[in-house]
């Protein structure tokens, strides 16, 4: 599969890309890394398509998140496009449990992003966020207190759901 031509394609729509990115990766017609090369170079629509394409993946095969892939996506969390930033957020917490000793930079502008005006910035943000805490790292000293600061300014009942969910899965033995 060509990645450029489908994404520049005009008779295709967004998810149906997005979904053929996805289903090409798990079959293994095409790499991760052939689709992290192409959207480092993209658009921010062409990169939240093919990072929305691997979030898809990475959620039915996790093992698909190579180390590359991983930084990339930590680094796309400090995009100016929201997408970028919610779909990355999205891998993260799909993979963070491939990469427990890896996670400081992840968690730092996964933080950042969890103020964000975005809700579903945010959300992503927080899905990422409880996530790791769930891992039961070291990570969690400094990360538990300040998740009770976010529940305690966060608006959206959705949202702080989701990070006492994951406080409560982390205590449990």
């Amino acid at each position: 599969m060509e990645i450029a031509a489908l994404l520049k394609s005009k008779d295709i729509k967004s998810k149906e890309k997005v979904s053929l990115l996805a289903r090409a990766l798990l079959s293994n017609e095409i790499t991760p890394d052939a689709l992290i090369d192409h959207a480092a170079t993209a658009k921010d629509t062409e990169k939240a398509d093919c990072i929305e394409a691997i979030e898809l993946a990475s959620k039915a095969n996790p093992h698909i998140g190579s180390e590359k892939l991983f930084h990339f996506v930590v680094d796309s969390l400090s995009c100016k496009a929201a997408r970028v930033k919610w779909e990355s957020a999205k891998v993260i917490g799909n993979i963070a449990h491939l990469y427990p000793k890896k996670l400081d930079k992840a968690i730092v502008s996964l933080l950042i992003n969890s103020e964000d005006k975005g809700t579903v910035v945010r959300w992503s943000a927080a899905y990422a966020l409880g996530e790791i805490i769930k891992l039961r790292t070291l990570n969690n000293k400094e990360l538990l207190p300040a998740v009770e600061s976010i529940v305690k300014r966060e608006e959206k009942n959705s949202i702080r759901k989701i990070y006492l969910d994951a406080v409560k899965e982390a205590s449990k033995f």
